[in-house]
């Protein structure tokens, strides 16, 4: 029998968890998660490389493609899900896949995850250019190894983010963030800390990219999409702080085409909503870089 991923080992902190309180059983399971923040702050290097190559391939005009199954997969839709409304960019150009397809993020389906030619043809659009990143805790996955096999041969920057060290998919990627998360609280369910490091470092490589891309003004979410009620609260809010003194900055907001960063060039450099487009296009979508003409 070939030795076990780390993943499926058991910790004896929690042998007897079944034995707890509510309160100690609480305890126990939160403070579990402590070893997420730490093996995500230990894979640091990493993740600074992955922000670097999605930053470049989505400004050079490539894809990403976030490959998954079960709970990584599940993970990998949630991330692409929520940069469109958060940061504006056009849902096609970050996607996720999960083994099994949409059926998979109810319930599980059964031998999805042990598909390698769904893998494969699951990144069959991808091209040079592109980057995927493939999620198993395991790093044994067979969809997200074939799939990570693919794309390399199509051409794509592979990468890959596990949960333990020298594995089939460590050694199919370009290079790879090793979240070493080492045993769950319930022996096997990388749902708990094994999923926590990795939704960690999804949210730090799509983050960092986007504020790579200028989708950020400092801290302040400046290309958000205002598709809700609470959405366009923030975006009024946001041309009010960083136009201050401005006499109707709903209106502003409404002249600049529902754009934070247009508005705030139109009322900053005097000009209309064309030329604040073309200056915004000009430096790349940085707003930092036309009203503080640095980046």
């Amino acid at each position: 029998m070939s030795k076990l991923p780390e993943t499926e080992s058991r910790d004896p902190a929690t042998a007897d968890i079944d034995r707890l309180d509510d309160a100690a059983l609480a305890r126990t399971l939160v403070v579990a998660h402590r070893a997420a923040v730490d093996a995500a702050l230990g894979a640091v290097d990493g993740i600074a490389r992955a922000i670097d190559a999605v930053a470049v391939a989505l400004a050079n005009g490539g894809r990403v493609v976030l490959i998954g199954a079960g709970t990584s997969g599940r993970l990998a839709v949630l991330d692409a899900a929520e940069l469109p409304p958060t940061f504006g960019i056009d849902p096609a150009r970050v996607e996720a896949r999960i083994a099994g397809g949409e059926a998979a993020l109810r319930a599980a389906v059964e031998g999805a995850e042990d598909d390698r030619e769904c893998g494969a043809q699951g990144v069959a659009d991808v091209r040079a250019g592109d980057v995927v990143i493939g999620l198993s805790a395991s790093g044994a996955a067979p969809y997200v190894v074939a799939a990570l096999e693919a794309a390399r041969a199509r051409g794509a920057r592979a990468i890959a983010i596990v949960n333990a060290a020298g594995t089939p998919l460590e050694r199919e990627a370009e290079f790879a963030i090793v979240l070493a998360t080492g045993a769950e609280p319930i022996a096997g369910s990388t749902r708990l800390r094994a999923g926590t490091a990795q939704k960690i470092a999804l949210n730090a490589i799509s983050t960092g990219a986007m504020v790579r891309l200028g989708k950020t003004y400092g801290n302040r979410m400046v290309d958000l999409m205002a598709t809700n009620a609470k959405l366009r609260a923030r975006s009024e809010r946001l041309v009010c702080e960083l136009v201050p003194g401005h006499s109707d900055p709903a209106a502003l907001l409404v002249a600049a085409g529902g754009s934070v960063k247009c508005a705030v060039v139109m009322a900053q450099c005097g000009v209309g909503r064309a030329d604040a487009e073309k200056l915004l296009q000009a430096a790349g979508g940085r707003l930092r870089a036309v009203i503080d003409g640095s980046d």
